[in-house]
């Protein structure tokens, strides 16, 4: 099982991400993870959160055009060579990474890699497989210490 991203759609100019984040803060919606990406017209946040398909609801309700996407979100150790080695598993592995980002956790010493891959089940196997631990949406939860 994977976690489950949402990506929303943002026209490229002034206050939009402002008002995306007053969307979230009006509803009580905590960010836990998030990544911009811009194109010329419009950018793409994504973002990890608790309860998915409520803010989805939420968002929809608000105008955004947005959908959920399946991530890895794999934890590390918080020291310098953990990103790499994850990394090279893929690549050893020749799976394409699309697209990652990162955040921290409460957890001492840990820290959390999002990916998207070409081919996410096999990268689940790899990296399960090599005793690095892929967190499950349920997960999330403890991790952001709720």
């Amino acid at each position: 099982m994977a976690t489950q991203q949402i990506s929303v759609f943002l026209e490229n100019k002034p206050g939009t991400l402002a008002e995306f984040c007053k969307v979230l803060e009006k509803n009580n919606i905590d960010m836990r993870a998030m990544c911009v990406a811009d194109a010329m017209d419009f950018g793409i946040v994504r973002v990890i959160v608790d309860d998915v398909y409520s803010t989805v609801t939420i968002l929809k309700d608000e105008g955004y055009v947005c959908q959920i996407t399946k991530v890895l979100t794999v934890e590390m150790e918080d020291k310098p060579g953990a990103l790499g080695k994850i990394l090279s598993l893929l690549t050893d592995a020749n799976i394409n990474l699309e697209y990652t980002y990162a955040f921290l956790s409460r957890k001492k010493a840990k820290a959390y890699l999002i990916v998207k891959v070409n081919e996410r089940k096999k990268a689940e196997q790899i990296l399960s497989g090599a005793g690095i631990h892929v967190v499950q949406q349920d997960e999330l939860s403890d991790i952001f210490g709720n």
